[in-house]
């Protein structure tokens, strides 16, 4: 360690500290304690920028995960907490709440590759409830069992504001045409 520290020899104001796994902090400690804004750099590759708390991640900050995604957004007791970004290494992002790490109240998931979301509540990492399926030309609305539109469904088309409404499973998630 090198930094500051107390008059009881803590850790204590800005530092850096070395473990002997290889990681590194850079930031604020309190009491001996990373408190205030920290970067962790971890010998896997991850990375986070943001607060602690206690020696925990805990307020506003952003984790570069090994694998290339990340998350930026709220922490709380070193979990994904409140209000955050994740985007996935695809480039498809989810938005919105989150809790013990979990997607966990409104969000929204967006399909990088054709723009395509998924929207409504989420609970343990699932969609759940009343929620949407928005594409370029059309909406269905209905509710999500364990993340799968359930039906009834509405279909709204945004070319013609012509409704329609799916009674049956079969034509969840299939393309829709109508014949006039």
């Amino acid at each position: 360690y090198v930094g500051e520290r107390n008059e009881k020899g803590e850790r204590h104001g800005k530092g850096r500290n070395t473990f002997p796994n290889g990681d590194v902090y850079d930031g604020q400690y309190l009491n001996g304690k990373r408190n205030g804004f920290g970067v962790y750099f971890f010998k896997n590759g991850a990375f986070y920028k943001g607060e602690y708390l206690d020696h925990m991640r805990h307020g506003k900050g952003l984790f570069l995960y090994p694998d290339g995604t990340r998350y930026q957004g709220e922490f709380k007791n070193n979990k994904r907490s409140g209000e955050g970004t994740y985007t996935y290494l695809n480039g498809d992002v989810y938005q919105g709440k989150w809790e013990n790490d979990l997607k966990s109240g409104e969000g929204i998931y967006t399909y990088a590759e054709t723009g395509s979301k998924k929207q409504g509540v989420w609970l343990n990492g699932v969609l759940q409830g009343p929620g949407q399926i928005i594409h370029a030309d059309h909406v269905i609305e209905g509710n999500f069992k364990d993340g799968i539109m359930q039906v009834p469904a509405t279909v709204k088309f945004n070319a013609n504001g012509d409704v329609i409404t799916v009674s049956e499973e079969r034509f969840i998630g299939k393309p829709l045409t109508v014949s006039s």
